[in-house]
């Protein structure tokens, strides 16, 4: 598979090369030249890992064989995600079954497979921001790796305090940084980091975020674990909400689609941090200061990845209509939380705000599907306060409870991290 740097056209690599370096010159995010069309109707019968080994196939058996395509995706994808009634017409995609309760494990845990077998001999280090999960994910995937070290940046005080416990308590090469800022200044030191090439070529720099490619590859996959898992009779007339932040989620699904997944449109549902929804209603990019919310994990006005949704759009004329960008206040986010436990479903900020933005946008013969991209208990505070009841903790995050933090604090500035870097792993 050959991938073009969207920022530099005349940048064009392999799969394995895109992995390894992560992100392009002057920053760019690289994206696929062809997407192959499946024939998706010999799809629908198969277990969600022998799909996923075709889906993926058809990407990357040119560059790797089939052989090497299915023993990555079959060492990654352990774990379940079921297609769960929510009332009102919605299902919830539960994302949130695998290692670190969020929806991050598959693509981080593909990366780390795929690095694995490509870095060889050679050491790394993954370089990566996070808005809550993320970091968490590529912690757990990469835990005990060797010749890998991982350096997480995240907003101090921004991520709940679960969420921090599920990374920051590791220690041997996981290595945790509290940046005195907003997600989106976490993000900007990575980008800054990866435009020294001093320091990338030193310590053999690459991301875990979603501006990696293997990250989004592996997201595609359950958009098709959705339409298969819906009733047939349903399947053309899907409406996928996905709750966003940095808006890799998103793309995933927009290649999807491209692919020939039947998904009859996406509603982007953002949180007060509504870059997307204004700029697709003005044509003004005009981001703003963080709103710190209930769903933090989106609270990004940056996404790194909205070119990539750009890109996807302007190669495939999709209709204005196939993408709907929708804002969720923090009363409707709570209400919608009661909404659906009242209907028998406990859910999350995070798939609260899509499921809401899905019954504004979601006509009679429609059937919505939101993505459930955390286990409640990771925001075990807000859904209790906000539903009165208890959220019992399943036990990874029940281990992790009294386990004292390891972080390290840094300044929202690149000087301080590479000292960090040639500090702790030179």
């Amino acid at each position: 598979m050959q991938l073009t740097n969207l920022n530099v056209a005349a940048e064009q690599v392999s799969f394995r090369q895109a992995v390894l370096q992560g992100l392009g010159q002057q920053q760019g995010l690289f994206m696929p030249d062809r997407l192959p069309q499946l024939a998706v109707e010999s799809l629908w019968s198969l277990p969600f890992v022998e799909r996923s080994q075709r889906i993926l196939a058809a990407l990357l058996a040119d560059e790797l064989g089939q052989a090497q395509v299915e023993r990555l995706v079959a060492q990654a994808f352990t774990f379940e995600l079921p297609l769960v009634p929510a009332g009102d017409g919605q299902y919830c995609l539960e994302l949130f079954h695998g290692p670190t309760l969020a929806f991050k494990d598959f693509g981080a845990r593909f990366l780390a497979q795929c690095l694995n077998a490509f870095a060889g001999e050679q050491r790394q280090t993954i370089l990566t921001a996070t808005s809550g999960d993320t970091g968490a994910a590529v912690a757990d995937a990469f835990y005990g790796l060797d010749n890998i070290d991982v350096v997480v940046l995240y907003p101090a005080g921004g991520i709940s305090e679960l969420q921090e416990k599920m990374f920051c308590t590791l220690g041997d090469n996981i290595h945790t940084l509290a940046v005195a800022g907003s997600f989106d200044d976490c993000q900007q030191l990575v980008k800054q980091a990866f435009s020294d090439a001093e320091l990338k070529a030193e310590f053999g720099l690459t991301s875990a975020n979603s501006i990696n490619i293997a990250r989004l590859l592996a997201q595609i996959c359950y958009y098709f674990e959705a339409v298969a898992q819906l009733p047939a009779e349903q399947r053309q007339q899907a409406v996928v909400a996905v709750p966003s932040g940095n808006f890799g989620n998103l793309t995933a699904g927009l290649i999807a689609q491209a692919m020939g997944a039947p998904i009859k449109r996406f509603v982007a549902a953002t949180n007060l941090n509504d870059t997307v929804p204004r700029y697709l209603a003005s044509g003004q990019w005009q981001p703003e200061p963080v709103h710190h919310t209930l769903s933090n994990a989106m609270d990004v006005t940056s996404p790194n990845n909205w070119p990539r949704v750009e890109a996807l759009q302007q190669r495939y004329g999709w209709p204005q209509q196939n993408l709907t960008a929708i804002k969720v206040d923090e009363a409707s986010t709570a209400a919608q939380l009661r909404q659906l436990a009242s209907g028998g479903y406990r859910s999350e900020p995070h798939a609260a705000v899509a499921s809401a933005a899905l019954a504004q946008s979601l006509q009679a013969d429609e059937v919505g599907v939101f993505l459930g991209t955390a286990h409640p208990a990771k925001f075990q505070q807000s859904v209790a306060q906000i539903l009165g009841v208890e959220v019992p903790l399943p036990p990874a995050l029940a281990a992790v409870v009294d386990k004292p933090l390891l972080s390290h604090p840094l300044a929202a500035d690149l000087t301080p991290l590479q000292d960090y870097l040639r500090q702790q792993l030179a």
